[in-house]
């Protein structure tokens, strides 16, 4: 059972510790958004392989969280936490001085080891260690740190790869993780009760083909087709062994995840609203530098200036959301600023070679001002309802469930931009009787394909908020569920 060791702990180096760790967790996954249009022409890859090294980051998330409620159960909080910063710093060391894509993704898989650790952890430690009434407000202090790095790190990312090598970046952040490390063992306390229990290892493996063969599916079909056997065996495979694993999870008396979560109602609610709204989040951080670099000529540093504001906004925004959460709730929050998201989104479904610079910086803002009012308030809500007992399982179910499916997200949405663009040029060609060897009307003919195939995909993101908008009008704010305390053992006869 999870539940707090001492209510004497100081709660703000503990709590630093985790926002320096997740800090540089965060600026490591954000400054390769607006570097992977030139990391493709560096690597000599193309978009469906290079999107690996953020999908391959997410789907090593997705496998790895699962477990943590293992871990937090079966590891002191500080061992569990100096060993996955740890990780994360080999990881970095790794990137700054790979020499090719494998040694790069290779990196990037490590550090996702250490990731998929230290997210959950900081969620199951500020559940533990903070009151509900107070809950709200440690959310958004947290939220201060985790969108400062997206905020700085497209920008860095985008001055650093026009100037220099994309092994700067890692350059920049080693010593930040290694920062990281040296903090946690001087201020990390356990805070978590363990006990003596086993991992589930079939579950982890039925839970990693799963994850791992959907992912690989989505991501297949951009270069393959649907139709491809390779595409059709994975999604096959993938399903099946994720209908086992959660079919596994019932009837095994200590499973990797205890689905039993999900009985409780606004905690499923909030879990799949924000699946969905992680899905829409990432059609904006892939396909929007994608646009601004491959088909309006901007530099990687325009790009990244372009995100900064949005990403300010929502960094300030971060803790006064907090305060309203902790007053109302968050269903209010919740549906104004979806949609801000559903409107800001849809607009970016009309871009074209014309649109300007300063109109899409302001309608990103915009977005990124909804967004802050939607991650952090709805998964509290929903973690507010669960007993202390499943706070773990309930962290670790919410994080792989946002990352599983950020990475399918980012995969479809690829994909779909991926097929429609090839499909449409295919149009162009036959409609304008264009000769494939003319290379100005092919160049022209790609261009417009590409903004054809980047436009489909937000329209695909529009429909995802929409949903998401609908679902929220029915987030309630509720109290932990109190579960019924032990009957007293009888006293021993004298």
């Amino acid at each position: 059972m999870t539940s707090l060791v001492s209510s004497t702990l100081r709660k703000g180096p503990i709590m630093a510790s985790l926002l320096i760790a997740a800090f540089v967790a965060l600026l490591s996954q954000t400054v390769l958004n607006v570097a992977l249009p030139k990391m493709m022409i560096d690597l000599n890859v193309n978009e469906n392989t290079i999107q690996w090294l953020s999908n391959g980051y997410m789907l090593v998330n997705g496998v790895l969280v699962p477990v943590s409620a293992f871990l937090f159960n079966r590891f002191s909080t500080r061992k569990l936490f100096l060993i996955a910063s740890s990780l994360f710093a080999i990881g970095t060391i790794i990137c700054a001085f790979s020499g090719n894509f494998g040694w790069l993704l290779s990196g990037r898989l490590v550090q996702a080891v250490g990731a998929g650790i230290l997210m959950p952890l900081m969620s199951v430690v500020v559940l533990t260690i903070f009151p509900v009434e107070e809950r709200g407000k440690a959310m958004g202090m947290m939220g201060i740190a985790m969108i400062f790095a997206p905020a700085i790190g497209p920008t860095m990312s985008g001055w650093v790869v026009e100037h220099y090598s994309y092994h700067v970046l890692f350059y920049i952040i080693m010593p930040l993780a290694i920062l990281a490390v040296v903090f946690g063992a001087f201020s990390m306390k356990d805070v978590i009760k363990t006990s003596d229990v086993k991992l589930d290892i079939p579950g982890v493996i039925l839970s990693t083909i799963g994850f791992g063969g959907l992912l690989y599916g989505f991501s297949d079909a951009g270069s393959d087709g649907w139709d491809s056997a390779v595409v059709v065996w994975c999604l096959a495979l993938g399903g099946i062994a994720l209908l086992l694993f959660i079919i596994r999870s019932f009837f095994t008396e200590k499973p990797l995840l205890d689905l039993h979560v999900f009985k409780y109602p606004m905690f499923s609610l909030t879990t799949l609203i924000n699946a969905i709204i992680t899905m829409a989040m990432f059609s904006g951080m892939i396909l929007l530098p994608i646009f601004l670099q491959n088909i309006r000529g901007f530099t990687p540093l325009e790009s990244g200036l372009l995100l900064l504001p949005g990403a300010i906004l929502m960094g300030i925004m971060s803790p006064i959301t907090g305060m309203i959460f902790d007053k109302v709730g968050a269903r209010w929050l919740s549906v104004i600023g979806l949609i801000i998201t559903t409107i800001t989104t849809y607009e970016f479904s009309r871009l074209t070679a014309d649109t300007t610079y300063n109109h899409m910086m302001l309608m990103y803002t915009l977005r990124m001002f909804g967004m802050s009012m939607l991650m952090m308030p709805i998964q509290t809500a929903g973690m507010n309802q669960l007993p202390r007992r499943l706070n773990a399982h309930g962290s670790a179910m919410s994080q792989t469930l946002r990352n599983v499916s950020g990475a399918l997200g980012t995969a479809i949405l690829v994909t779909l931009m991926t097929n429609k663009t090839a499909s449409h040029a295919k149009e162009l060609i036959i409609a304008g009787k264009i000769d494939p060897a003319d290379k100005a009307k092919m160049a022209e003919v790609t261009q417009t394909a590409m903004i054809y195939g980047i436009n489909h995909s937000f329209v695909v993101a529009t429909w995802l908020s929409v949903a998401a908008l609908v679902l929220a009008f029915f987030i309630r704010k509720v109290k932990p569920h109190e579960e019924p305390a032990a009957a007293p053992a009888p006293a021993a006869a004298k």
